[in-house]
Order: C-alpha cells, then structure tokens, then sequence
C-alpha cells in the first residue's frame, strides 16, 4: 500500500482546518468550492469516502510519524 507524504498531508489538514473556520466565519460559495476539493483529495489520499474517517486516519499517519522521529516536536493530535 502507498502511503501519503506526511508533509502533504499535513499542509492538506492545516488548509482543511482554515477552510473550515473561515467557512464558519462567513459563509461563501468559493471556500465552500474549495473545503470540498480540500475534503475529497484528503479521502482520496488518506483511503476513505468520509471527510471524518480520512482526518482520522491523516492523524494516524502523522502521529506515528512522530512517534519514530524523536526529533520530531511532539504536542497535541491533528485531528480537526
């Protein structure tokens, strides 16, 4: 099985979670447009149907990642 670039997933988790928060801000077609595109590259990478599922997953892949690099900063999960 392939696994994502975690530096991919990441930025697509971070661009994900402003999307969402500008969306609650103020609504609009464009960043609605743009959190879908978002939403469906992260299932498509990450092996899922559902948005949930695939930040679940993402957050897997990133907390493990650091796990194995004790250089890594570690901190809180990733999940949004």
């Amino acid at each position: 099985m392939l696994v994502p670039d975690p530096k991919v997933v990441r930025k697509l988790l971070t661009r994900y979670a402003t999307l969402q928060i500008a969306q609650a801000e103020r609504e609009s077609a464009a960043t609605a447009r743009e959190l879908d595109d978002v939403s469906y590259t992260l299932c498509v990478m990450m092996g899922t149907t559902d948005i949930r599922d695939a930040i679940a997953k993402a957050d897997a892949l990133l907390t493990d990642g650091r796990a194995a690099d004790p250089d890594e900063d570690s901190g809180l999960s990733l999940a949004v």
